[in-house]
């Protein structure tokens, strides 16, 4: 890994300031003013309403030219490699996990989004994309049968297992995945504001909210010392740029 990755929880009851001050130090590993951006929306089915949404949030937060890495229609490998050759950040975006892992594979997109990260591109990830970034995550074929469960391989650019603004319901689905680890694997629970920060050295950083951690210890998955947050965004407080529009954040549920 050559360049942080940033993993933004997001979510229905996200602020929008908030969610735009994440983004803006996200943006600034890219190293440089205002930085184009490719948007892929495989995990939303290049929903064209998520992508003016995010877009916006995006520009709000220094970012450049936001263009799709799109997913879907005609000559998507040329267009979706054009995007991203053109672009200094890549943004994932959420949606649906698993559809947009099947997605990203059956385009034959996926390698392409790893070839760029081995060459120094910054990623960010929202809700499911963050999930999308990091090692795999769990789907279920039958929702009323637990042993119909199964883990699927995300992008695993990021070298944790996390889940994404689902602390009201005790990181259900998280602690679900965590059972089926080898011991003392920890997976990470990114609350409602806050954002995942792993370093190309694997350091991992709480930014904006604190971060839930459980391991799996003598078959049993345990909550264990979390990451604080690191407190940049206070320190950022008084810097202008900062939106007008303070509503909740309106973005992928997952």
């Amino acid at each position: 890994m050559t360049a942080p990755l940033h993993l933004l929880a997001g979510g229905p009851a996200s602020d929008r300031r908030h969610v735009t001050r994440l983004l803006a130090l996200a943006l600034a590993s890219a190293g440089c003013q205002a930085p184009a951006v490719a948007y892929v929306g495989a995990a939303s089915g290049d929903n064209a309403a998520f992508i003016r949404r995010i877009a916006g949030l995006l520009t709000d937060a220094g970012a450049g030219q936001v263009a799709l890495a799109p997913s879907y229609g005609p000559a998507v490998l040329p267009r979706f490699r054009g995007a991203l050759d053109a672009a200094r950040v890549v943004f994932i975006s959420g949606g649906d996990v698993e559809a947009g892992m099947q997605t990203l594979h059956t385009v034959g997109t996926a390698p392409l989004l790893r070839q760029r990260f081995e060459a120094g591109v910054p990623f960010i990830g929202l809700s499911a994309g963050s999930i999308m970034l990091g090692h795999a995550w769990i789907a279920w074929r039958d929702a009323d049968a637990d042993t119909s469960a199964y883990v699927f391989p995300c992008l695993g650019l990021a070298p944790v297992i996390c889940d994404t603004h689902a602390e009201d319901d005790g990181w259900s689905e998280l602690r679900f995945l965590a059972a089926r680890q080898p011991a003392r694997t920890s997976v990470f629970g990114i609350t409602t504001p806050a954002m995942l920060r792993v370093h190309p050295n694997g350091r991992l950083e709480a930014i904006g909210g604190p971060i839930h951690r459980f391991e799996k210890r003598d078959e049993k998955v345990v909550r264990v010392a979390g990451l604080a947050d690191a407190g940049y965004l206070r320190a950022r407080r008084s810097e202008k740029g900062n939106p007008k529009d303070t509503k909740d954040f309106e973005g992928p549920t997952r």
